[in-house]
């Protein structure tokens, strides 16, 4: 991890965990970059902007679009200013509700993938120059992608597009080694979101501060695990 002030990116920041995130990355001291796929919508970012002024960028990403994610690698130079990111957060995601079994439909399948486990392994592989040595990449993934803890049909297009994000997470731990930037994925709980529903255990804040805690105490023998927002190792 480089010293000094922190550079971290956080895609999927616009509304819940991901808010959370800047707010605390913010708090702390860091410079971030908040992405949302429509920056002039999210009005809590902007918000930020004013309070911390230089310290926060809002770029547009669609994590799933090849052209989003091109942009957004050719613009971070820009906003860095020669510096290099000490954290990536994955967060941006998507999950569609309502699948039944004999009702299941490939297109929310491929949506799926594309989005929670494409395009945050290929916006690594796109920003893996600008991210320092000894960086860290934190991919949000969640219990529902445990294969061995699974009890219940439940939503498969989203369980089965964060197993393969995990499986992501192994593989990008194993290409960044010799960088020594640990790659992990993370599960927050469940989180009151407009994901999670308003049943959750935990506020985005509460997961938020947790994550970051075990982030920053991660070691390079962690890379390419499994761990729940209070640090706890998860079964795959």
């Amino acid at each position: 991890m480089a010293t000094g002030i922190r550079h971290s990116l956080v895609t999927g920041a616009n509304r819940g965990l991901g808010l959370a995130f800047v707010r605390r990355l913010l708090a702390r001291g860091d410079r971030v970059i908040a992405t949302a796929r429509h920056p002039g919508k999210a009005t809590a970012l902007n918000t930020l902007t004013g309070d911390y002024p230089g310290r926060l960028h809002v770029l547009p990403l669609d994590v799933g679009n090849d052209k989003s994610r091109e942009e957004l690698a050719r613009e971070l130079p820009l906003v860095l200013d020669d510096a290099h990111l000490d954290l990536l957060i994955n967060n941006a995601g998507v999950l569609h509700s309502g699948e039944r079994w004999g009702k299941l439909q490939s297109g929310i399948l491929e949506d799926s993938l594309r989005v929670n486990a494409v395009g945050p392994l290929f916006l690594t592989q796109a920003i893996a120059p600008l991210l320092a040595d000894g960086a860290t990449v934190a991919n949000i993934s969640t219990q529902m992608a445990s294969m061995a803890t699974r009890t219940e049909f439940r939503s498969p297009s989203y369980a089965m597009s964060k197993a393969a994000q995990n499986m992501a997470t192994v593989q990008m731990a194993k290409a960044f080694a010799p960088r020594h930037i640990k790659v992990v994925a993370l599960n927050p709980g469940w989180v009151r979101t407009d994901m999670g529903g308003t049943e959750g255990q935990l506020t985005p804040e509460e997961s938020a501060e947790g994550l970051l805690k075990l982030i920053d105490g991660l070691r390079e023998a962690d890379s390419g695990r499994f761990f729940d927002w209070q640090g706890e190792a998860m079964a795959w």
